[in-house]
């Protein structure tokens, strides 16, 4: 599997991420992951519907930035209007992900795991080889499922560019 190095830092320090960057203008990779009640879901269950789709991937729901970052979705994610799904994907476990969201209210975003086999770190080349953790990033996928906007974060202790993501979803 193909391997970048210093796309992304973590305090400055330069990580290897593992798979490749999809296209712009591409259907989005598909990726299995686990929903917070143990199922299995895949992205493509996403795609098609109707819906934008944003993909917030974050290292860990319990660390301040993460926290923050999907807070601010899931606010976002109750103005935006309902033809936008925002997915949350973590490593986090599944049951970790739900206590998580319950202990801080999060209802309006769905969050899922990519804990078992890194299916979404690799398919869309954000997981980082030194810490199995998934680099935060930021995808837009179309409502016919191809992916239109793609954002990573060069410091993963930094946040995104929300308003970037956002406009992008409006403007489809």
């Amino acid at each position: 599997m193909a391997t970048q190095t210093a796309q992304v830092t973590f305090k400055s320090k330069p990580l290897t991420l593992v798979g490749e960057l999809p296209e712009i203008g591409r259907p989005a990779p598909d990726a299995e992951l686990v929903a917070n009640d143990g199922s299995v879901v895949h992205l493509s269950d996403f795609f098609g519907k109707n819906k934008k789709i944003i993909i917030s991937a974050v290292p860990s729901l319990d660390t301040s930035v993460c926290d923050i970052e999907t807070r601010r979705f899931d606010k976002e994610a109750a103005r935006i209007g309902p033809n936008v799904q925002i997915l949350t994907v973590s490593m986090d476990l599944p049951f970790a992900q739900s206590r998580w969201c319950n202990s801080v209210g999060v209802s309006n975003i769905r969050t899922l795991s990519d804990h078992r086999e890194g299916s979404f770190g690799r398919a869309y080349g954000v997981l980082i080889k030194e810490l199995r953790l998934l680099a935060r990033s930021l995808f837009l996928v179309d409502a016919a499922g191809v992916l239109r906007y793609r954002q990573i974060v060069e410091e993963i202790s930094h946040e995104p560019n929300y308003n970037e993501v956002l406009d992008a979803a409006k403007s489809l």
